[in-house]
């Protein structure tokens, strides 16, 4: 066995349940960690997770630091930067998987390419998820298509499953450092200065991913089938960027809520989340044409509309749909947004506007920390109506109804549309329909201090349902 490791850090900012960090201290003298920045996945993309990527390598690079183990960051291409390591250095190298199709197939070519080629010892380990999504399928092998089949055989395979051995990671006696010209975390964060508010929401930490597990234990799970759906309040667990950053591991969180007595609806409906996670993994895997479009075929005959004053409206928060606005302003201040609000404003997208989904899932990537590419193309296919067990098209939220029924005292949208602030609830979700002299009174004019809506609701879901009609012609 070589002296000296090196552990390839993707998406496990984490020292507790991290498979790869654990076995390299177990088994080498000298243990360093690399993170690979690609600002080719990022740059323009993803500029929101450059902010937390950049947090996360921090935080990380001091926790392992008292482990005596260097937390080094290169940036360039991965291939570029792992074709560095030479043979004669008698290395081993160690990585979690991340289960999404394009970075399996680079793990494959750098496998290939570099580390057989070169005779360079490695070793990858289980990612960040509950079973491998191939060991998940119908009797007949074949994969699910439909959630709830598809979490009854899972959840259940994970259970009889042989529990993961956790290791801890083993302090070294001394720390090495491989590559030369090693960058700095601020190195990463995106040159637009818009992710600065971010720090009054987040604290990007190991430590607070299981201060934030603990409380959703303590005082939200026993209301969390209700309160989800109520986004003026915490009723979420907001664990959702650290599950994507790692720095959390999923069978921990599975773990104690599974242990939370007694058993009840609520705590199952938290479970299921995780179940959604595992079902789009393995979505993506076994179809992985969805990534770059429909699901369903059908839907590429769908005829959208092109309308960019739509879109910049939407996505700044000016659609004139109190809830619709506060939901993208939301986003755009914190780089989150929450559930209930992420499925009206994406069916407003697709059905009110008529906009492809492709438009909405792009900036979401962009904008939410907590973006995964799994979650992201399958949860917008499913409010389109063109993914698998998806909404069906003609399922069209009332963004009026959908405010009044979760948000029915206005606090959401006050909170995120401060020029609404006056309007009585009665007509926060409509605030058009005051009489002009009301307006006046609370000197909140409507198509002056906050737009009219950009297209009126009955008109928009007839225009909707009759483009799905033309895909039965």
């Amino acid at each position: 066995m070589s002296n000296k490791a090196i552990v390839w850090i993707r998406e496990d900012f984490r020292i507790n349940n991290n498979p790869a960090l654990a076995y390299a201290s177990h088994q080498h003298n000298l243990v360093s960690a690399l993170y690979i920045f690609n600002p080719k996945v990022f740059i323009k993309k993803r500029e929101a997770q450059q902010w937390w990527l950049s947090k996360s390598l921090e935080n990380f690079k001091v926790e392992l630091s008292k482990l005596n183990i260097n937390l080094e960051i290169q940036i360039g291409e991965e291939m570029d930067i792992l074709s560095k390591i030479n043979s004669k250095d008698n290395l081993t190298i160690y990585w979690n998987k991340v289960y999404e199709p394009d970075v399996i197939n680079l793990g494959k070519k750098i496998r290939d390419n570099i580390f057989l080629k070169k005779n360079i010892k490695f070793k990858y380990f289980k990612g960040n998820i509950l079973n491998e999504f191939q060991n998940v399928t119908k009797k007949d092998e074949t994969p699910f298509k439909v959630f709830t089949p598809f979490w009854r055989v899972a959840e259940q395979i994970y259970i009889n499953a042989i529990p993961s051995k956790l290791s801890k990671v083993l302090k070294r006696e001394k720390s090495f450092e491989y590559f030369k010209n090693n960058r700095l975390p601020e190195e990463i964060l995106p040159k637009k200065k818009w992710y600065k508010k971010f720090e009054n929401y987040w604290n990007v930490s190991e430590k607070n991913a299981q201060n934030l597990l603990s409380d959703l234990i303590k005082n939200k799970i026993n209301k969390y089938g209700v309160n989800r759906d109520i986004p003026s309040i915490e009723g979420t667990s907001k664990l959702s960027p650290y599950i994507k950053h790692g720095q959390i591991h999923v069978e921990k969180i599975y773990k104690e809520c599974s242990s939370v007595k007694p058993k009840n609806i609520n705590i199952q409906k938290y479970i299921n989340e995780l179940g959604w996670r595992e079902f789009s993994h393995s979505l993506i895997n076994y179809f992985p044409e969805m990534l770059k479009g429909n699901l369903r075929k059908e839907f590429d005959k769908f005829p959208w509309v092109k309308n960019e004053k739509h879109l910049k409206a939407w996505k700044n928060g000016m659609t004139g749909y109190p809830i619709v606005d506060a939901g993208m302003r939301e986003l755009y201040e914190t780089g989150w947004m929450h559930n209930r609000i992420r499925m009206v404003v994406g069916s407003f997208l697709v059905k009110h506007l008529r906009i492809n989904w492709v438009e909405g899932e792009e900036h979401f990537r962009n904008c939410l920390l907590d973006f995964n590419e799994a979650n992201n193309v399958a949860q917008w296919q499913w409010v389109a109506g063109c993914g698998a067990d998806a909404a069906p098209y003609f399922r069209i939220f009332n963004p009026i109804l959908q405010g009044e029924k979760f948000d029915k005292e206005g606090l959401y949208v006050k909170k995120w549309v401060p020029e609404l602030s006056k309007v009585p609830s009665k007509f926060i979700h409509k605030p058009w329909e005051m009489e002009l002299r009301y307006q006046e009174a609370i000197k909140t004019i409507i198509g002056k201090d906050y737009p009219n809506p950009i297209v009126i609701h009955e008109k928009a879901r007839a225009s909707a349902l009759e483009a799905f009609q033309s895909l039965k012609k």
